[in-house]
Protein backbone atom coordinates (compact mmCIF):
# COMPACT_ATOMS: atom_id res chain seq x y z
CA UNK A 1 0.00 0.00 0.00
CA UNK A 2 1.08 3.09 -1.16
CA UNK A 3 0.28 6.90 -0.52
CA UNK A 4 -0.46 7.68 -4.16
CA UNK A 5 -2.29 4.54 -4.12
CA UNK A 6 -4.59 5.93 -1.17
CA UNK A 7 -4.96 9.49 -2.64
CA UNK A 8 -6.29 7.65 -6.00
CA UNK A 9 -8.47 6.01 -3.86
CA UNK A 10 -9.84 9.00 -1.73
CA UNK A 11 -10.49 10.48 -5.57
CA UNK A 12 -12.34 8.25 -7.02
CA UNK A 13 -14.11 7.47 -3.65
CA UNK A 14 -15.15 11.51 -3.46
CA UNK A 15 -15.55 11.86 -7.58
CA UNK A 16 -17.25 8.51 -8.17
CA UNK A 17 -15.85 8.82 -11.52
CA UNK A 18 -12.47 6.93 -12.75
CA UNK A 19 -11.84 9.52 -15.30
CA UNK A 20 -12.58 12.84 -13.42
CA UNK A 21 -10.32 11.23 -10.40
CA UNK A 22 -7.49 10.67 -12.97
CA UNK A 23 -7.61 14.51 -13.72
CA UNK A 24 -7.70 15.39 -10.15
CA UNK A 25 -4.63 13.62 -9.29
CA UNK A 26 -2.33 14.27 -12.50
CA UNK A 27 -2.17 11.31 -13.57
CA UNK A 28 -4.23 9.02 -16.56
CA UNK A 29 -6.91 7.07 -15.93
CA UNK A 30 -5.50 3.67 -16.77
CA UNK A 31 -2.64 4.22 -14.53
CA UNK A 32 -5.02 5.56 -11.59
CA UNK A 33 -7.12 1.89 -12.37
CA UNK A 34 -4.02 -0.08 -12.76
CA UNK A 35 -2.87 0.93 -8.78
CA UNK A 36 -6.85 0.74 -7.89
CA UNK A 37 -6.60 -2.67 -8.61
CA UNK A 38 -2.97 -3.22 -7.03
CA UNK A 39 -4.58 -1.67 -3.78
CA UNK A 40 -7.27 -3.75 -3.86
CA UNK A 41 -4.97 -6.90 -4.68
CA UNK A 42 -3.23 -6.24 -2.05
CA UNK A 43 -6.07 -5.78 0.71
CA UNK A 44 -7.35 -9.05 -1.30
CA UNK A 45 -10.81 -7.65 -1.84
CA UNK A 46 -12.71 -5.28 -3.73
CA UNK A 47 -12.90 -1.92 -2.81
CA UNK A 48 -15.29 -0.60 -5.36
CA UNK A 49 -18.46 -1.73 -7.08
CA UNK A 50 -18.60 -1.25 -10.60
CA UNK A 51 -21.94 -2.06 -12.57
CA UNK A 52 -23.44 -0.29 -15.38
CA UNK A 53 -21.11 2.88 -15.06
CA UNK A 54 -22.16 3.43 -11.22
CA UNK A 55 -19.21 3.28 -9.26
CA UNK A 56 -20.27 2.76 -5.49
CA UNK A 57 -17.83 1.66 -2.78
CA UNK A 58 -17.74 -1.87 -0.95
CA UNK A 59 -17.91 -2.26 2.68
CA UNK A 60 -14.15 -2.65 2.83
CA UNK A 61 -14.33 0.19 0.57
CA UNK A 62 -16.29 2.31 3.07
CA UNK A 63 -14.16 0.48 6.28
CA UNK A 64 -10.96 1.83 4.42
CA UNK A 65 -12.11 5.39 3.42
CA UNK A 66 -11.70 7.31 7.01
CA UNK A 67 -8.37 5.71 7.69
CA UNK A 68 -7.28 6.71 3.67
CA UNK A 69 -8.56 9.98 4.30
CA UNK A 70 -6.36 10.69 7.51
CA UNK A 71 -3.13 9.00 5.66
CA UNK A 72 -3.68 11.14 2.45
CA UNK A 73 -4.19 14.42 4.41
CA UNK A 74 -1.12 13.62 7.25
CA UNK A 75 0.93 13.15 3.84
CA UNK A 76 -0.06 16.37 2.27
CA UNK A 77 0.75 18.18 5.85
CA UNK A 78 3.94 16.47 5.97
CA UNK A 79 5.03 18.03 2.28
CA UNK A 80 3.37 21.52 3.03
CA UNK A 81 5.31 21.49 6.41
CA UNK A 82 8.37 20.41 4.57
CA UNK A 83 7.91 23.07 1.82
CA UNK A 84 7.22 25.71 4.55
CA UNK A 85 10.36 25.36 6.57
CA UNK A 86 12.35 24.90 3.40
CA UNK A 87 11.05 28.28 2.45
CA UNK A 88 11.78 30.04 5.94
CA UNK A 89 8.12 30.18 5.67
CA UNK A 90 8.28 28.19 9.19
CA UNK A 91 11.55 27.36 11.49
CA UNK A 92 13.37 27.89 14.88
CA UNK A 93 16.98 29.42 15.56
CA UNK A 94 18.11 28.70 19.44
CA UNK A 95 20.72 31.70 19.89
CA UNK A 96 22.54 31.41 22.46
CA UNK A 97 24.93 34.94 22.84
CA UNK A 98 27.10 36.62 25.97
CA UNK A 99 25.42 39.31 27.24
CA UNK A 100 27.67 42.29 25.82
CA UNK A 101 26.80 40.54 22.16
CA UNK A 102 22.95 40.38 23.46
CA UNK A 103 23.97 44.10 24.12
CA UNK A 104 25.93 45.35 21.75
CA UNK A 105 26.26 43.16 17.91
CA UNK A 106 22.71 41.16 18.11
CA UNK A 107 19.81 43.97 18.17
CA UNK A 108 20.50 45.29 14.94
CA UNK A 109 21.15 41.69 13.35
CA UNK A 110 18.71 39.25 14.90
CA UNK A 111 16.25 42.71 13.77
CA UNK A 112 17.47 42.28 10.05
CA UNK A 113 16.43 38.66 10.43
CA UNK A 114 13.25 39.11 11.65
CA UNK A 115 12.07 41.50 9.42
CA UNK A 116 13.38 39.31 6.27
CA UNK A 117 11.55 36.04 7.50
CA UNK A 118 9.03 36.75 10.18
CA UNK A 119 7.87 33.29 10.78
CA UNK A 120 10.81 31.91 11.69
CA UNK A 121 10.80 31.44 15.65
CA UNK A 122 14.10 33.16 17.54
CA UNK A 123 14.93 31.76 21.18
CA UNK A 124 17.65 33.59 22.42
CA UNK A 125 19.69 32.52 25.68
CA UNK A 126 22.06 34.94 27.18
CA UNK A 127 24.96 33.53 29.10
CA UNK A 128 28.68 32.99 29.32
CA UNK A 129 30.82 31.29 26.93
CA UNK A 130 31.18 28.25 29.44
CA UNK A 131 27.37 27.93 29.99
CA UNK A 132 26.81 28.26 26.18
CA UNK A 133 29.33 25.74 24.91
CA UNK A 134 27.64 23.28 27.10
CA UNK A 135 24.34 23.97 26.05
CA UNK A 136 25.63 23.55 22.18
CA UNK A 137 26.91 20.37 23.30
CA UNK A 138 23.98 18.67 24.95
CA UNK A 139 21.90 20.19 22.17
CA UNK A 140 19.82 22.72 23.68
CA UNK A 141 21.12 25.18 21.45
CA UNK A 142 21.59 25.76 17.53
CA UNK A 143 23.93 28.32 17.46
CA UNK A 144 26.32 30.20 19.72
CA UNK A 145 28.20 33.27 19.61
CA UNK A 146 31.06 32.87 22.21
CA UNK A 147 34.57 34.03 23.07
CA UNK A 148 37.52 31.97 22.19
CA UNK A 149 39.02 29.76 23.14
CA UNK A 150 36.37 26.93 24.14
CA UNK A 151 36.75 25.29 27.38
CA UNK A 152 38.43 21.47 27.17
CA UNK A 153 34.44 20.40 26.93
CA UNK A 154 33.86 22.05 24.04
CA UNK A 155 36.17 20.48 21.98
CA UNK A 156 33.88 18.49 19.96
CA UNK A 157 32.50 21.72 18.50
CA UNK A 158 32.84 23.03 14.95
CA UNK A 159 33.08 27.08 14.74
CA UNK A 160 33.44 29.47 12.50
CA UNK A 161 35.43 32.97 14.03
CA UNK A 162 34.26 36.12 13.43
CA UNK A 163 35.63 38.68 14.32
CA UNK A 164 38.36 40.10 16.79
CA UNK A 165 37.25 42.87 19.53
CA UNK A 166 39.06 45.50 21.78
CA UNK A 167 38.32 45.47 25.44
CA UNK A 168 38.95 49.39 26.59
CA UNK A 169 37.96 51.17 30.00
CA UNK A 170 34.61 52.72 30.35
CA UNK A 171 34.14 55.64 32.41
CA UNK A 172 32.04 58.54 33.42
CA UNK A 173 32.49 60.88 30.24
CA UNK A 174 32.93 63.55 33.24
CA UNK A 175 35.78 61.66 34.57
CA UNK A 176 38.02 63.14 31.76
CA UNK A 177 40.09 59.79 31.47
CA UNK A 178 42.91 60.45 28.86
CA UNK A 179 42.52 58.66 25.63
CA UNK A 180 45.07 55.79 25.89
CA UNK A 181 46.17 54.52 29.35
CA UNK A 182 48.33 51.09 30.10
CA UNK A 183 47.13 48.40 32.50
CA UNK A 184 49.26 49.51 35.44
CA UNK A 185 47.69 52.45 35.49
CA UNK A 186 44.66 50.75 36.71
CA UNK A 187 46.52 49.98 39.86
CA UNK A 188 44.33 52.89 41.77
CA UNK A 189 41.56 53.42 39.57
CA UNK A 190 38.26 51.49 41.99
CA UNK A 191 36.46 49.07 39.15
CA UNK A 192 33.02 48.16 38.86
CA UNK A 193 33.76 44.47 38.39
CA UNK A 194 31.85 41.67 36.73
CA UNK A 195 29.99 38.52 38.72
CA UNK A 196 31.36 34.65 39.02
CA UNK A 197 31.46 33.21 35.32
CA UNK A 198 32.64 36.32 33.20
CA UNK A 199 35.13 36.06 30.75
CA UNK A 200 35.32 39.31 31.18
CA UNK A 201 35.76 39.39 34.65
CA UNK A 202 38.44 36.42 34.67
CA UNK A 203 40.42 39.25 31.55
CA UNK A 204 40.65 41.50 33.82
CA UNK A 205 42.31 40.06 37.18
CA UNK A 206 44.34 38.12 35.08
CA UNK A 207 45.67 41.13 33.36
CA UNK A 208 45.75 43.38 36.55
CA UNK A 209 47.62 39.93 38.10
CA UNK A 210 50.31 40.05 35.03
CA UNK A 211 50.89 43.89 36.23
CA UNK A 212 51.48 42.96 39.47
CA UNK A 213 48.73 44.31 41.31
CA UNK A 214 45.22 43.03 42.55
CA UNK A 215 42.45 45.07 41.25
CA UNK A 216 40.62 47.84 43.39
CA UNK A 217 36.89 46.94 43.31
CA UNK A 218 34.20 49.91 44.13
CA UNK A 219 31.42 47.17 43.96
CA UNK A 220 31.16 43.29 41.89
CA UNK A 221 28.74 40.93 41.20
CA UNK A 222 26.92 42.24 38.43
CA UNK A 223 25.90 41.56 34.97
CA UNK A 224 26.41 43.75 31.63
CA UNK A 225 23.93 46.24 31.73
CA UNK A 226 23.85 46.39 35.73
CA UNK A 227 28.02 47.25 35.32
CA UNK A 228 27.46 49.66 32.44
CA UNK A 229 24.99 51.73 34.59
CA UNK A 230 27.18 51.62 37.89
CA UNK A 231 29.74 53.17 35.80
CA UNK A 232 26.97 55.85 34.52
CA UNK A 233 26.26 56.52 37.95
CA UNK A 234 29.99 57.16 38.40
CA UNK A 235 30.82 54.35 41.12
CA UNK A 236 34.02 53.26 39.34
CA UNK A 237 35.40 52.22 35.81
CA UNK A 238 35.06 48.88 34.56
CA UNK A 239 36.76 46.61 31.53
CA UNK A 240 34.36 45.97 28.97
CA UNK A 241 34.02 45.38 25.15
CA UNK A 242 34.60 48.00 22.78
CA UNK A 243 31.28 47.66 21.20
CA UNK A 244 28.85 47.92 24.58
CA UNK A 245 29.45 51.53 24.53
CA UNK A 246 28.59 52.22 21.01
CA UNK A 247 24.98 53.71 22.65
CA UNK A 248 26.16 54.79 25.85
CA UNK A 249 27.60 57.94 25.08
CA UNK A 250 27.45 59.31 28.72
CA UNK A 251 30.55 56.80 28.66
CA UNK A 252 33.67 57.38 27.58
CA UNK A 253 36.00 54.43 26.18
CA UNK A 254 39.80 54.64 27.02
CA UNK A 255 41.89 52.20 24.38
CA UNK A 256 44.33 49.90 27.17
CA UNK A 257 47.84 49.36 26.42
CA UNK A 258 51.03 47.86 27.63
CA UNK A 259 49.13 45.29 26.73
CA UNK A 260 46.29 46.23 24.36
CA UNK A 261 43.35 43.81 25.74
CA UNK A 262 40.87 42.12 23.17
CA UNK A 263 38.75 39.00 22.79
CA UNK A 264 38.03 36.76 19.48
CA UNK A 265 34.48 36.09 18.98
CA UNK A 266 33.54 32.73 16.89
CA UNK A 267 29.78 31.43 15.99
CA UNK A 268 29.64 27.52 17.07
CA UNK A 269 27.54 24.63 16.28
CA UNK A 270 27.82 20.66 17.59
CA UNK A 271 29.80 19.09 15.20
CA UNK A 272 29.21 16.92 12.94
CA UNK A 273 25.57 17.57 13.23
CA UNK A 274 24.28 19.89 10.41
CA UNK A 275 22.65 22.90 11.34
CA UNK A 276 18.78 23.48 10.28
CA UNK A 277 18.16 25.65 7.04
CA UNK A 278 16.69 28.15 9.45
CA UNK A 279 20.15 28.04 11.67
CA UNK A 280 22.06 28.33 8.40
CA UNK A 281 20.61 31.27 7.35
CA UNK A 282 21.04 33.22 10.56
CA UNK A 283 24.89 32.01 10.27
CA UNK A 284 25.09 33.33 7.20
CA UNK A 285 22.84 36.86 7.39
CA UNK A 286 25.09 37.47 10.83
CA UNK A 287 27.90 37.29 8.52
CA UNK A 288 26.83 39.37 5.89
CA UNK A 289 26.10 41.81 8.24
CA UNK A 290 29.49 41.96 9.80
CA UNK A 291 30.97 42.58 6.52
CA UNK A 292 28.61 45.24 5.49
CA UNK A 293 29.11 46.66 9.10
CA UNK A 294 32.48 46.47 9.60
CA UNK A 295 33.98 50.09 9.39
CA UNK A 296 30.57 50.82 11.85
CA UNK A 297 31.44 48.08 14.58
CA UNK A 298 33.66 50.32 17.37
CA UNK A 299 36.36 48.56 18.13
CA UNK A 300 35.96 45.51 16.04
CA UNK A 301 38.14 43.93 13.10
CA UNK A 302 35.73 41.27 11.32
CA UNK A 303 38.08 38.29 10.83
CA UNK A 304 35.56 35.88 8.88
CA UNK A 305 33.62 37.83 6.63
CA UNK A 306 32.58 34.68 4.47
CA UNK A 307 31.10 31.31 5.41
Amino acid sequence: MQINQLTYFVAVARTRHFTQAAEQTGVSQPTLSKQIRVLENSFGTPLFVRERGAIELTSAGEALLPHAQRIVLEAENAVRSVHEVAMLRRGRVRLGATPSLCESLLPEALNLFHRKYPDVELEIHEAGSGVLTQELVLGRLDIALVIEPFHDAASELESTRLMTESLVLASPVESAMPDAMSVADLREVPLVMFREGYDLRDVTIRACADAGFAPLLAIEGGEMSAVLRFVESGLGCAIVPSMVLGTRPQLLATRLTDPALDRTIAIAHRGPTPLTLAAQTFKADLLRYLTTHRHTLRGVSVTSPTM
